[in-house]
């Protein structure tokens, strides 16, 4: 075959790189398109339940005017974005000091312990939030031994026969930082172990305590790490759908939920759609900022 043709390297080498393009395109933009159009519809009663509007200006509002006005979308948001946020910080709180000593031990260590990290993953993720149901309930060991450190802690009035874990927002956040914790320790340990040791031996040679080391070197140069893992857990857990429909309480639900019962229940899929792009604008603002963070690290710290 005469080089230049298509079928020469070159033109493997665009072939090979424009498949995820063409992925991207096809299964996340198009979807995206299709739900953003939706959200600017008007629900019917027939099959599809939404019709577009054929009058000028050829679209409706009326969903997220629903959407700024109604207290159950304002209140599910801010129940969503609230677990979120906490179950992040839970997980950078447990998360770096695991990563920071994954780092630290031999390399033998090393492989188990990450082994151990990512073990839960070989198992169904809906079988490790049923063990958890079972773990919480009422008359498991694990409420109990609950319910006697409750005991012995707070002062003898206050004294319970058993913790109400259950179908409760602490247990939503309980599951989510157990089954996100991983996402937060991978990106530390990837970041931590890019670091040059020689630089905290540095600063404690010129009189620095420990933790200011640590203050000072090592969470400085790990900024990258903690911003990747807390959106790999808080993007995810904003949108969760399986933990608060089997753990938490219906009657203050998660957006997820809301927007599955918009979509199966009611029939409401342009109130679904208009509730799924707020949420995805929503969670593509910290992404964004996260982006512009890092244009700006790589460029040296230029405005």
């Amino acid at each position: 075959m005469k080089p230049g043709g298509w079928f020469d390297r070159r033109g493997w080498s665009d072939i090979i790189v424009g498949v995820p393009y063409a992925w991207a395109i096809v299964f996340i933009l198009a979807p995206i398109c299709i739900v953003t159009a939706l959200s600017f519809a008007v629900p019917v009663l027939n099959s599809p339940p939404y019709q577009f509007v054929h009058t000028w200006p050829f679209v409706s509002i009326a969903s997220f005017q629903r959407l700024f006005t109604d207290s159950i979308y304002i209140r599910s948001f801010s129940v969503s974005l609230f677990n979120a946020s906490i179950a992040t910080v839970l997980c950078l709180l447990i998360g770096y000091p695991m990563a920071l000593g994954l780092t630290r031990v031999s390399k033998a260590a090393n492989r188990v312990l990450l082994m151990l990290i990512v073990l839960p993953f070989w198992t169904s993720f809906l079988l490790r939030v049923y063990a958890w149901i079972g773990l919480m309930g009422n008359n498991s060991w694990f409420n109990r031994l609950l319910t006697v450190l409750y005991n012995i802690l707070v002062p003898q009035a206050w004294h319970l026969a058993n913790i109400q874990i259950m179908y409760t927002n602490f247990a939503v956040i309980f599951v989510v930082v157990y089954s996100y914790l991983p996402f937060m320790i991978l990106p530390l340990y990837a970041n931590l172990e890019k670091l040059d040791r020689t630089l905290d031996e540095a600063a404690m040679d010129l009189g620095s305590r420990p933790y200011q080391v640590f203050l000072d070197v090592t969470l400085p140069l790990s900024m990258p790490g903690i911003i990747a893992g807390g959106l790999l857990v808080f993007i995810p857990s904003a949108g969760e759908l399986v933990i608060p429909s089997l753990v938490g309480n219906m009657s203050d639900p998660m957006i997820g939920a809301i927007i599955s019962q918009e979509f199966g229940l009611n029939h409401d899929w342009p109130m679904a759609a208009a509730i799924s792009v707020a949420l995805l604008f929503v969670l593509v603002v910290p992404l964004m900022a996260y982006t512009r963070y890092q244009s700006r690290a790589e460029a040296g710290g230029a405005p």
